[in-house]
């Protein structure tokens, strides 16, 4: 009965969401210009929305870097950790770009003529050098610019290296990371707060853009949702078998689909990586995962390796690519999305709110307008279930794999006693 509860509980407040869209989206079909007059209440929640983002980017990031103890116990498990978590991450981004390619989730609607993302974006590329793309990417020449969600990555990168440098002054830093701490606790207090007005400035939102572009646009949401529950789920089916048939020497699929049904359910019912984790570090004792790689792997993995996130990326970026009357084409567009959607999986699960930071990553290094930004919010909410479900077996995986690197190709029959 309490799973039940706790499942009930996790999809209430998305549940609301979906109505108060669905709302939205019938006021606006049955009135349309005359919704438009809900603009002020559909500003109101967006902008409070974005006056939160870079305060919780900061205090959130550079607290957690404070507060860590050393980096110097990770060693040879850290380094496979790495490489493993971005080379599944980059696959899943790849898979997601070629089918959203073939299978536009926005095809043959968009909410303006003229993209002024893609008239920003691609002049970008074209009247800069590749090096010059990197610095501006990654930097800024003046402090304050920082201050501005527009330079979301540059106030990353910027917390990062705060909050090593406050690390290196031992217990002072550490000081410091604590009262920081308790700032990015009342920030994420203060987005719970703002998250109440969600039902109610959907709503205004929807109405307006139905209102405004025609009803399509809600059929619209629901191919992207029904391209991206058929991509995610046969990743999470195909993918996986492979990953441990190759980890296993096909030995161990079978008890890997038998110990991973709990937590993949403890994720899909709860939306969460990290609470699914007590789950999956027993799924890895059963699959005979040593205690010093999945102790290690997983805790880092549900706030660091987000598969799921990375192909939910990849759908956020070709969705507003057709929004905007961008070709979601090229050898450079792939390049870029999967750089983005790697990072913003990472910033999405590694920071508490981080759903508003991946959202706002994707909306500033491609210059979309301010409008994309609750398009690409909403999308986040309808797609979180399936890929939280994801990117935490993705963990459990990622530990095997990790495991045959270290532990030769025969740790399973090791681990079960095999011949």
């Amino acid at each position: 009965m309490s799973n039940k509860i706790n499942v009930g509980k996790a999809y209430l407040f998305p549940i609301i969401l979906f109505v108060s869209i669905a709302l939205g989206s019938l006021f606006g079909a049955k009135f349309g210009e005359t919704a438009l007059k809900l603009q002020p209440v559909a500003d109101l929640f967006i902008n409070a929305l974005f006056m939160l983002v870079v305060p919780l980017v900061f205090t959130t990031i550079c607290s957690t870097i404070a507060s860590m103890s050393s980096m110097e116990r990770l060693g040879r498990v850290m380094k496979w950790m790495l490489f493993v978590f971005f080379v599944t991450g980059a696959i899943a981004s790849v898979i997601a770009f070629v089918v959203f390619s073939y299978y536009p989730p926005a095809a043959n609607f968009s909410l303006i003529e003229s993209s002024v993302a893609g008239t920003s974006a691609n002049a970008a590329l074209k009247n800069s050098g590749i090096m010059k793309q990197l610095v501006g990417a990654f930097t800024v020449d003046d402090f304050a610019l920082l201050l501005s969600r527009k330079s979301m990555l540059q106030l990353i990168v910027f917390t990062i290296f705060f909050g090593l440098s406050l690390q290196s002054l031992g217990e002072r830093g550490r000081a410091v990371g604590r009262g920081i701490a308790t700032i990015a606790e009342a920030m994420v207090h203060m987005v719970q707060l703002v998250m109440y007005l969600a039902p109610l400035g959907l709503f205004a939102y929807f109405a307006i853009l139905v209102g405004h572009h025609g009803p399509q646009l809600l059929g619209v949401y629901f191919k992207a949702i029904v391209i991206f529950y058929v991509t995610a789920i046969a990743y999470f089916f195909i993918a996986f078998t492979i990953y441990v048939a190759w980890a296993t020497r096909g030995r161990g699929i079978k008890t890997f689909w038998s110990s991973i049904v709990p937590p993949a359910l403890m994720s899909l019912g709860s939306g969460s990586s990290t609470a699914t984790l007590p789950l999956n570090l027993q799924a890895a004792t059963n699959l005979g995962v040593p205690q010093d790689i999945s102790g290690l792997v997983l805790p880092i993995g549900a706030t660091a390796h987000m598969e799921g996130s990375c192909i939910s990326g990849i759908l956020k970026i070709a969705f507003l690519y057709g929004m905007f009357n961008m070709p979601f084409t090229g050898i450079k567009t792939l390049v870029l999305a999967i750089f983005i959607s790697v990072l913003s999986g990472i910033v999405h699960s590694g920071v508490t709110g981080g759903g508003l930071i991946g959202e706002a990553l994707i909306i500033s290094l491609y210059g979309f307008p301010p409008e994309a930004f609750p398009i690409a919010v909403t999308l986040a909410f309808l797609v979180d279930p399936v890929a939280t479900m994801v990117n935490s077996v993705g963990d459990t995986v990622s530990s095997m794999i990790i495991t045959r690197i270290l532990e030769g190709k025969d740790w399973f029959e090791k681990a079960k006693g095999q011949n």
